[in-house]
Parts: C-alpha cells; structure tokens; sequence
C-alpha cells in the first residue's frame, strides 16, 4: 500500500484514496443499520438511543452521577483533508482535538442553588492542509487546527443564577465564542464555524480552545430574548503555549475587550428562530493597517505604523427554522443561517465576512438522524490593504499581489452510525485563496469524525 507521502505526489490516487476511505467507512456504517432492520417497530435503533455517549451508561453510572450533579465530557474530533487542486503539491493532512471536561452542578449537589462549575481542557495535535500544501487561504480549511497544538485549559468558570434564571452571571477562564456571536462547529471551513469575529480579527479575537480571564452578565427577557455583556481580559499573552494548562493570571494586559449582545429568539407557528445583534471594543492600542507616524504609506516610507486606542466592530447571526420536523425523530426540518461581520478598517487587515448556508435533517427515510449541509461564504481584505499592495507594485516594490475577496463553499453529509458518533465527509471549493487570483483554486476533500465518548 501506497504511503501518505507516495500518495500526495499524484492527485488521481488522492482522489481515489479519499473516496475509497469514505466508501470504507460508510459501508461499516450500513453493516450497522442493517443490524437495525431486526429491531420490532417503534423500538430506538442505536442511531437514536436515549444515551448519548459512544462507550454507553457505565451500566447507569453515568446517568446517576449526572442526576447528582457531576456530568462528565470526553471527546474528540478529527479532521482529513486533501486537496486535488490548489496549492503547490498535492497533499494530504491529519488534526485532531481531544476534549477532556467535567460540569459541577451546584444545586444537585447541595452547594449552592443556581451555581455551576464547569472545567473543560483541549489537547490539539497534527498538521494544516491550508499551510502543507499551501494553499494561500484567509480561513483554514481544517478548523479545528491552530491555537498551538498544545494542552490548554480552555473553561475554567463559575456560573451563578439569580432571581429563577433572569438573571445570569458567569465569571473566570471563558472561551469568547461560548457567549457572543456563537455558532455550531459542524462544517470544516473556519469560514463556516464557531464565533465569527475571532475567524475575522483572531489576532486579538481568540475562539476556542483559547479562554480568558472574563465575566459575563444576561438578563433573560422573558417573551423576547436575553440582553448580554462581558468584559475580557486582552493579551496575547493567552496565545502562548508555556503553563497554558493553568489557570494563571498573565502580566503584559493591552487593555479590555467589552462585547455586547442582543438576542431576539422568536418563535412563528412550531418554527423556531435565533437572531443575535452584537458588536465589541477592544480598549487596547493598535497599530493602524497601512498609514505611518506621518501620516504616508508604511510600504513606501519605511516608518513605524501609526498607533492609536481603540478596535471595534459588528455582527449579527440568523438561524431561522423554516419547516418543522415531519416526525418525532427531527426528519424533515430544514434550518437557514447567516452570519456576518464588519471591523474597523483602520486595524483590521480582514474586515468583514459574510456566510449563509442551509441545514436538512433526514434526507432519507431509512436514516432519520443523518443531515446533510450546505454553505457558501466570503472573507474580504481590507481594501486599505490593497491599496498599501498597488502602491508597492507602482513604486517598484513588487511584485505583490492585491487582495480582494476569498469565496468558499462547503458540502457534507453527516453520518450517524452509532449514539455518540459522527462521519462527516465533505466536499469544500476555495475560489480566489488569500484574496488573489495568484493562488489557484483549491478543489479539498475531507473528512470530519466527531466522538462523545
């Protein structure tokens, strides 16, 4: 058999290889259903069991903890990818993130009424497509890489609730996107995945696995909503690997970073809808994306960037059900999304992203819990930038290539052979990576496997 490293060298056995590990593993899963086909009707087949973890109840130790107050969460997710077009060789890679976390629930326990603890580290390990074959892209192609493939205490807080839950305050080591601009992580494109501001302005917007010391404070509007702000702790301090699995208070603050969110959750007839208006400033100075002390261009004068306080921005995020499950087991429901978001031109290089996309639950009778996805989205650089990048290719400087817009889409098909298990292969196309047409487009197959242990 062909090695990993035999096999990037020719794109038709990379397609062929990344096919057949699809096919390999969805005839596994069939070998499962068909198990299912003894099962008397109306009885749950394994794909919709009750108990939602893949190695099962611990012969009912898990339910009777979690009925105490002591919830476990073992999980990890793997991400493949290959690429048959783009970039400068063909290539395939392997990330993965291992999720080890316990939630204490104070007033099962006796402790505190209304209180929670929750404590949650990650562990990332392998390599990036978007970097090994480079590709050039904006956003990665594998979202579960970065950060550092290092251990991290990722949730590290308390949660208190007052007056019956209308009010609610959380504070300690909390992960941005857990609160503000949050979204699934189902599709395999950053572009598609977790809160999109850190995909936007991460050099100062961390996602998970990276938490900071925060609080959070909601009122729950009850008819409407819910009304939320917090104030985090910026420093890139956070980014570094050295004691990133303690709780420690890093020196070398910049300042404070305050988001703000409005949710509106509304409900038409059975459909139930999310939509979120949110926005943050960042109290830190930044250097400004192109101009210099003086006022000219950085690329042309050679001067330090200009630095002033402040970096904002805005977003909003859709999720709107448009037709309700057919029948009990959630087939049949169709959800819309959109996301988008806007930064400050003056010290983000990106400074928006819009992406929209559909999800189907059920798409075929016999396997009512599967769903299938589909997305298509932008990310733009700044056009302050491009203008930095003209000047450079008129000044002789070049040549550079001027960024624009980077478009993506995402196919996939979610595969639930087991409770507790997920097979996702997909199917991404990247026009224009990095913004330029320089970069050829990048055709990628992958495949996404998520496991609640």
């Amino acid at each position: 058999m062909a090695s990993s490293g035999e096999r990037a060298k020719h794109p038709a056995t990379l397609c062929l290889w990344l096919v057949l590990s699809i096919i390999s593993v969805c005839a596994v899963g069939d070998a499962a259903y068909a198990a299912d086909l003894t099962i008397p009707a109306g009885a749950a087949s394994p794909a919709v069991a009750a108990v939602p973890w893949l190695f099962g109840d611990w012969n009912g130790a898990r339910t009777r903890l979690s009925n105490a107050g002591i919830d476990f969460q073992f999980g990890y997710t793997s991400e493949i990818a290959g690429n048959a077009t783009g970039g400068d060789r063909r290539q395939v890679a392997y990330t993965d993130q291992w999720t080890f976390g316990t939630t204490f629930d104070l007033t099962k326990l006796g402790v505190v009424p209304g209180g929670t603890v929750q404590v949650t580290w990650t562990d990332r390990n392998g390599s990036n497509l978007s970097d090994d074959a480079r590709l050039g892209t904006l956003q990665q192609v594998q979202e579960v890489f970065g950060r550092g493939q290092t251990l991290r205490l990722t949730q590290f807080w308390y949660d208190q609730k007052f007056i019956d839950g209308a009010v609610d305050w959380k504070i300690g080591r909390i992960t941005f996107g857990e609160d503000f601009a949050a979204f699934s992580c189902d599709f395999e494109n950053l572009t598609f995945c977790g809160a999109q501001p850190g995909n936007l302005v991460g050099n100062y917007i961390y996602n998970w696995p990276v938490s900071q010391w925060a609080s959070r404070l909601k009122f729950n509007l009850q008819g409407f909503g819910y009304f939320q702000f917090g104030v985090f702790d910026a420093n890139p301090n956070y980014l570094k690997v050295a004691q990133s699995a303690l709780p420690v208070f890093y020196s070398g603050s910049t300042g404070l970073l305050i988001p703000a969110e409005l949710g509106w959750l509304p409900k038409f007839g059975d459909l139930q809808g999310s939509y979120k208006f949110g926005g943050w400033y960042d109290t830190s100075t930044a250097p400004d994306v192109v101009t210099d002390i003086n006022g000219n261009p950085a690329v042309l004068s050679g001067q330090p960037l200009l630095q002033s306080r402040g970096r904002y921005g805005i977003y909003v995020n859709f999720l709107q059900q448009v037709i309700h499950p057919s029948r009990a087991d959630s087939s049949g429901a169709l959800s819309l999304f959109l996301n988008a978001t806007m930064a400050d031109r003056r010290t983000a290089t990106t400074d928006y992203q819009i992406a929209g996309g559909l999800t189907y639950t059920g798409p075929f009778q016999s396997r009512p819990e599967d769903d299938i996805g589909f997305a298509v989205g932008t990310t733009h650089v700044n056009s302050r930038v491009a203008w930095s990048e003209q000047l450079q290719n008129l000044a002789g400087l070049g040549p550079v290539a001027v960024q624009s817009n980077e478009y993506s889409m995402e196919l996939y098909y979610t595969y639930r052979p087991l409770a507790g298990l997920q097979v996702r292969p997909n199917i991404q196309y990247v026009i224009n990576p990095g913004g330029t047409t320089t970069n050829a487009n990048a055709l990628v197959f992958g495949l996404k496997t998520v496991a609640n242990f």
